[in-house]
C-alpha cells in the first residue's frame, strides 16, 4: 500500500495548485498584488512538498522490502507526474509575479477579457486533470484535449490582439508571456492524463 501520508500529500500538491492558477488570474485583473505575493510564496509550498513526496517514492522503491507490483506501477507513476506539476505551480507563480507588477491595469480590455477566459479554462483543465489522475479515468483524457484546444484558441485570438497594436511594445511583450505561461499549462494537463493513463509510453 502507498502511505497515506503520500497519498495525503498528492491531494495537497493538486489542491495548492488549482488554487494558485484561480488566485494568480484574478490578482492579474484586479491588480491585487498580496494576493499575487501570496500566490509566489505558496509556489514554495509547493516546490517543498513535491521534492519531500519524489524522496518518499525513490525511498519506497529502493527499500529492502520490494513495493508490490502494483504500488510499484503507482509509486513510478507519481515519479512521473510530480514534476509535470511542479512545473504548472511554476506556471502560476509566473503569472502572479507579473501581477505583482501591476501587469493587469495596462493590458487592454479586450486582453483582459481573453486572459480571463483563459484562467477560467485553465481552472477547469486543472480539476478535470486532477480527476483524472486521482479518480484514474482513462475517459477524462479526451475531454482534458478538447479543453486545451479551447486555450490554444484563445491564445491564437490574445495573440492576434497584441499584434493590433492597442497596447505598448512592452506590455504586449508580457502579456505575451502570459499567455504563453496559460498555454503551457493546459499542455502540462494534456502530458499528465496521458501519463497517468499510459505511464509505460512516457
Amino acid at each position: 500500500m502507498i502511505p497515506e501520508e503520500l497519498r495525503a500529500t498528492t491531494l495537497r500538491v493538486f489542491a495548492l495548485v488549482g488554487e494558485s492558477i484561480t488566485g494568480a488570474t484574478v490578482a492579474l485583473l484586479s491588480g491585487d498584488r498580496e494576493m499575487a505575493k501570496q500566490v509566489v510564496k505558496q509556489d514554495e509550498e509547493i516546490d517543498h512538498l513535491v521534492k519531500s513526496s519524489i524522496r518518499s517514492v525513490e525511498s519506497l522503491l529502493m527499500a529492502a522490502e520490494s513495493p508490490s507490483l502494483e504500488d510499484r506501477k503507482e509509486l513510478l507513476t507519481l515519479l512521473r507526474i510530480l514534476p509535470e506539476i511542479e512545473r504548472n505551480g511554476d506556471l502560476a507563480e509566473h503569472i502572479a509575479r507579473r501581477a505583482a507588477r501591476g501587469l493587469g491595469a495596462e493590458m487592454s480590455p479586450r486582453s483582459r477579457g481573453l486572459v480571463e477566459r483563459m484562467g477560467e479554462v485553465c481552472s477547469s483543465i486543472w480539476r478535470a486533470a486532477t480527476d483524472a489522475i486521482l479518480d484514474d479515468r482513462i475517459d477524462a483524457t479526451s475531454d482534458i484535449e478538447d479543453i486545451d484546444d479551447e486555450i490554444d484558441e484563445l491564445h491564437v485570438a490574445l495573440t492576434a490582439e497584441l499584434v493590433s497594436g492597442s497596447m505598448s511594445v512592452p506590455v504586449a511583450v508580457e502579456v505575451a508571456m502570459t499567455a504563453r505561461f496559460y498555454e503551457r499549462f493546459g499542455d502540462h494537463c494534456v502530458n499528465l492524463a496521458r501519463r497517468r493513463v499510459s505511464p509505460s509510453n512516457n
